[in-house]
């Protein structure tokens, strides 16, 4: 419906210029948050419940402790193998991964000793927490990296190199990535210390439950100082 105003004498005219039109809004980035939910559960499930299931079916049905522990720590070669499948290319952590999943079965056998199966897995997040501290003496530390990944999952690839891209002109940025990247490593180096004792000291039918449920308690606080931390410091997108 046409504007009317009046002129300078009082008389209604109509006014006939046209309407400025609104200014188009930017698209909305795409947000995959849901996405990110599921892969977390998935790895849940398969990287924790599956070999614990399988520890303790296996015992039941009659298995040593040995093979029960053998068996379901390679219930994940499966697994990690079809990641590398459908991202078609071959990563350096799942291949290490089963590399240990493998030795650690042998060196079983060799030494007849179920602790070693234990301890195994220590090896592995000692080795991850390791790495991921050395990488702060790079020019590009372990979360810039993971949560470059993150970030695509939520808004894109274009949004993605906008928040990587902080990194070469944000110091504050920097110093953020970096801290969080020290917290993660120390956390994956001190539960790796925390299985040794525990494979060391507990009974062995225990041991599985016990490295489940405090592997949980380490990845919730990890996560937990994570979420509060990039939520404060403007990280979060």
């Amino acid at each position: 419906m046409p504007n009317t105003v009046r002129d300078i004498e009082g008389d209604i005219v109509q006014d006939t210029a046209e309407p400025v039109p609104a200014p188009a809004q930017a698209p909305a980035r795409p947000r995959n948050t849901r996405a990110g939910r599921l892969a977390l559960a998935r790895g849940l499930v398969l990287e924790l419940a599956l070999p614990l299931a399988g520890y303790y079916v296996l015992k039941g049905l009659g298995a040593s402790q040995w093979a029960a522990l053998a068996v379901s720590g390679l219930l994940l070669a499966p697994w990690i193998a079809y990641g590398m499948v459908k991202r078609r290319r071959v990563e350096a952590m799942p291949v290490f991964t089963l590399t240990l999943l493998v030795v650690g079965a042998l060196m079983s056998m060799v030494t007849g000793d179920p602790r070693t199966l234990l301890v195994r897995d220590s090896w592995l997040f000692g080795v991850v927490g390791l790495w991921v501290l050395g990488t702060l003496a790079t020019r590009r530390p372990f979360m810039l990296s993971a949560g470059r990944s993150v970030v695509a999952t939520k808004v894109g690839e274009e949004g993605a190199r906008e928040w990587t891209d902080r990194w070469d002109h944000e110091p504050d940025f920097r110093h953020h990535i970096r801290v969080i990247t020290a917290v993660w490593g120390v956390g994956f180096t001190a539960d790796a210390v925390i299985r040794v004792v525990l494979a060391r000291t507990l009974p062995i039918d225990s041991v599985p439950l016990v490295n489940s449920l405090q592997w949980l308690a380490v990845l919730g606080g990890l996560f937990g100082f994570h979420y509060w931390y990039v939520t404060r410091h403007g990280l979060k997108v």
